[in-house]
């Protein structure tokens, strides 16, 4: 499989936001990811159900939801409503995280897992079969433009040696920080999607920049 891109909506023009979909439906993008942050889990916050809601309006393509909030059990159901595809929730905010899988797949949802750069990929050992996705946190969670983390590499080998040993389909996810000048790497090293915020859409072309990304 070629590995996927997911433009992060987060970076996109909210003024614009049906046009900057719209250029996400045409681009060889595969995803459409987007960031929700409550202001307690990170110390930001983004958007709320409508604005979810609107994106999948002109969406043609899956939304990876990706939930940097406390509690996400809550709204489950609501993400679901809303137009979540792919539903991420973070290891560090889940104490109940086999439950908290079980929920978003009885829902008709892909589940995924992320996790913050300083958690070891190891805690994700009895939890790595159930799921379809590793979100591996590459920056800080909680804003966009920050410095790509190097020890990421080495967790992308870790968490690679965990699904092979378990048999499992999850798809390794990279989330912060991918550029032009280290992207080849992280498909080399085992990564399958890259999140992509600014980058793309701080580029002269984003669609541009998006096909750049899907270049071996």
């Amino acid at each position: 499989m070629s590995h996927l891109i997911a433009p992060s909506i987060l970076s996109a023009d909210f003024a614009n936001l049906q046009r900057d979909v719209e250029m996400i439906n045409n681009s060889d993008a595969d995803w459409i990811h987007v960031d929700i942050m409550d202001g307690m889990f990170v110390p930001n916050i983004s958007l709320g159900f409508p604005v979810i809601k609107a994106i999948k309006k002109h969406a043609k393509k899956p939304l990876d939801v990706h939930l940097m909030i406390m509690d996400p059990d809550r709204y489950l159901q609501n993400f679901k409503d809303a137009g979540a595809d792919i539903l991420t929730v973070h290891w560090e905010a889940c104490p109940h995280l086999h439950r908290t899988i079980q929920a978003i797949k009885a829902l008709g949802m892909k589940a995924g897992v992320a996790v913050n750069p300083h958690t070891p990929s190891n805690l994700l050992s009895e939890i790595i079969a159930d799921i379809d996705l590793v979100c591996v946190m590459s920056v800080n969670p909680g804003f966009g433009g920050q410095k790509f983390i190097e020890h990421t590499y080495n967790k992308i080998s870790t968490i690679n040696e965990m699904i092979g040993a378990t048999k499992s389909k999850a798809l390794i996810e990279i989330d912060g920080g991918v550029d032009m000048n280290n992207y080849k790497r992280l498909i080399d090293m085992g990564a399958e999607v890259l999140v992509a915020g600014n980058t793309v859409f701080s580029s002269a072309d984003p669609m541009q920049a998006i096909a750049d990304l899907k270049k071996i």
